[in-house]
Order: structure tokens, then sequence, then C-alpha cells
């Protein structure tokens, strides 16, 4: 599974979103720190979900974020997100 599969499948399964994109823009950041020569380090994610009502900004990233954690642990770098509710 990539970790594109792995971040999508999380996502899906903590906040059931009525939109999900998930983007591996890693080779945007070749050559930068964090960068690896494989890639799925670098990735934006777009995503609404009825989870996120009532919930500040701050929040929903630090939701989504503690969720990666397993993810970041295994070489994701950055994680550009644009989270709402619908």
């Amino acid at each position: 599974m990539t970790m594109r599969d792995r971040i999508e499948a999380k996502l899906n399964a903590a906040f059931a979103p009525s939109t999900l994109s998930v983007v591996d823009d890693s080779h945007k950041h070749a050559g930068h720190a964090g960068a690896r020569p494989g890639g799925e380090t670098h990735f934006s994610i777009t995503i609404v979900s009825a989870a996120f009502a009532g919930k500040t900004r701050v929040d929903i990233h630090r939701a989504i974020n503690a969720l990666m954690a397993e993810e970041f642990a295994q070489g994701l770098h950055a994680l550009a997100i644009s989270a709402r509710a619908p």
C-alpha cells in the first residue's frame, strides 16, 4: 500500500468525508529538505467533512496531523491541508 493510499484510508475511516483528494506533490520538492529519491514525502489534501463542523481550523489540522503520526514516522515530511465542514 502506498503512502497516498494509507493517508486516504485513514482520512476516510476517521472523518467519513464527502470530498477527499490526496495528491502526492513530492516531485515538486526534489532536492529540498525531507525529500527522498522514491518520493512519497510531500502531500496535499483537500477534505470536506461534517466531522469538522464547529471546530476551528487549528483543531482540524491538529486532528489530521495526529491521525498521520505513523506516516510522519515512516517518512512523510509535509502535509498541506485544506479542510472544512460542508
